[in-house]
């Protein structure tokens, strides 16, 4: 008897979870009253709003089983979406997809990613529920499969060739590679303060991709503690760009949202990529050589919309170089850079790029001719640059921002001297992670400072907000 009082588990298919979520957006029912209505606990419903925007993704998707009650995770997850990729290409072509030619293609593409990898029926059979595939209608064929097409590169020559006019302007990507000294006070700058930075932008200016930036060290101390995924920007431990995994990244995010871009990029550094593996969803189309010499950057993005995030970069630096001076009496402004870390500039770098105003964008694509069609131009693109700051003439700031391209100072890297003499530490910024208690405490000192300072109501309201969001972090 004991045994059949036990409630037996319910779990909800994905259609399931969608109509529970409409419940609870629509209708004032609690999630009690919604447990009971689908006959399952208070906390696997609480879990359904957790997930919700995972959940969402999923369903819009098109590809997931709607019926499927659990998700479970392949181990092999870059062989499954390159799998699934390949698939929609050869059925939008109309090739007749088999098993065997699934666990054919599936061995080739383990290879290719150098994973010791060997496809089972059973595999391929859990491979088609995680995805929602099926073959549909079979064609019939002749005595053997058809020669099965090369896979997709970026310098395929059975592909038409591209122009941008094939592609909208929301379509079109520009990206650069931007050198940056990251702690430089204007006049000096150092070789060892040097990290790269990598903007891309469609011709719009509608879409920004995530920042990345690429430094010299493999773990700066700076980041003990700190969770890659909350931050605004991505940090590569290597002076140069990680094109690769940037690109796969790039190919997933449009092909979740359905799309096909193109990426601008020089016609030498396309040479340099073709050995990467096939793209589905971004072309990458070589400039010419007139549009590579006025775009001015390799890959291309406009130089007036990378000279505009630098302006707002060192305009940022400018000033929290001069908070840390009225904080301690005395500092030099070349002191107050050498606290500055590769996290703040990973924060800045972000803000930056944020501050760069979609019409900027626009303009600079049209007048380097890197848009797909005329836009309208920005009247005035200098109003929306940031002032100068005090202290500075205009040819000062300028030359400031322009720094990367003067010589460097001469001198021993502080960062690798540090950390032999037991100064790493401090030179890199290490904190311990703050403590739930530290962060409210935080928020009551920043609160009753505004309360003695500020002078703009509005203020408080971005305050409030903060404020929320870090009580409830601190209830979970």
């Amino acid at each position: 008897m004991e045994l059949s009082s036990k409630k037996k588990l319910h779990a909800l298919s994905l259609a399931e979870k969608i109509q529970v979520l409409e419940l609870l957006d629509e209708s004032k029912m609690s999630q009690s009253e919604v447990a009971r209505r689908f006959q399952v606990s208070q906390p696997q419903i609480s879990r359904i709003c957790k997930n919700k925007e995972k959940l969402l993704a999923d369903w819009c998707s098109g590809t997931a089983n709607r019926e499927r009650k659990r998700k479970r995770e392949s181990k092999y997850s870059g062989i499954d979406e390159a799998l699934l990729c390949w698939y929609h290409i050869a059925r939008a072509k109309a090739w007749d997809v088999t098993g065997p030619m699934l666990l054919h293609k599936a061995k080739e593409l383990a290879d290719i990613m150098g994973q010791d990898f060997v496809p089972s029926i059973g595999w391929l059979v859990r491979w088609k529920r995680r995805n929602n595939v099926g073959f549909g209608a079979r064609h019939v064929l002749a005595a053997s499969f058809p020669p099965e097409p090369p896979p997709p590169g970026p310098t395929s020559r059975a592909q038409p060739p591209l122009s941008l006019e094939d592609f909208s302007p929301e379509d079109v990507f520009g990206c650069a590679e931007v050198p940056l000294l990251y702690r430089a006070v204007p006049g000096r700058g150092g070789a060892c303060d040097r990290v790269r930075v990598l903007l891309c932008a469609n011709s719009r200016g509608t879409e920004k991709r995530r920042v990345l930036v690429s430094g010299l060290r493999a773990a700066p101390r700076c980041f003990f503690g700190v969770s890659s995924e909350a931050l605004p920007a991505s940090y590569h431990p290597d002076l140069g760009i990680p094109w690769s995994e940037w690109l796969a990244q790039f190919d997933r995010d449009m092909g979740q949202q359905g799309r096909q871009v193109t990426l601008l990029l020089a016609a030498r550094v396309l040479e340099e990529l073709a050995s990467l593996p096939g793209l589905c969803h971004v072309r990458l189309l070589p400039l010419s050589a007139a549009a590579a010499a006025a775009a001015g950057s390799t890959p291309a993005l406009p130089g007036s919309v990378v000279r505009a995030f630098k302006t707002h970069y060192r305009h940022r630096l400018l000033g929290k170089l001069a908070a840390v001076q009225s904080k301690r009496a005395g500092i030099s402004l070349a002191e107050a850079g050498a606290g500055i870390t590769v996290l703040d500039a990973l924060h800045m770098a972000a803000a930056a790029w944020a501050k760069v105003p979609p019409q900027l964008i626009v303009s600079s694509f049209v007048q380097e001719g890197l848009a797909p069609c005329k836009m309208p131009l920005c009247p005035d693109e200098a109003s929306q640059m940031p002032p100068v700051p005090s202290g500075l003439s205009l040819q000062e700031f300028a030359r400031f921002v322009d720094l990367e391209g003067e010589e460097p100072a001469s001198g021993a890297c502080k960062e690798e001297t540090g950390s032999e003499d037991g100064q790493g530490a401090l030179e890199d910024g290490f904190q311990p992670p703050p403590t739930k208690a530290d962060a409210l405490r935080a928020l009551g000192t920043l609160r009753r400072w505004l309360e003695c300072n500020s002078t703009s109501p509005e203020l408080f309201e971005k305050f409030y907000a903060c404020e929320e969001e870090v009580e409830r972090l601190c209830c979970l």
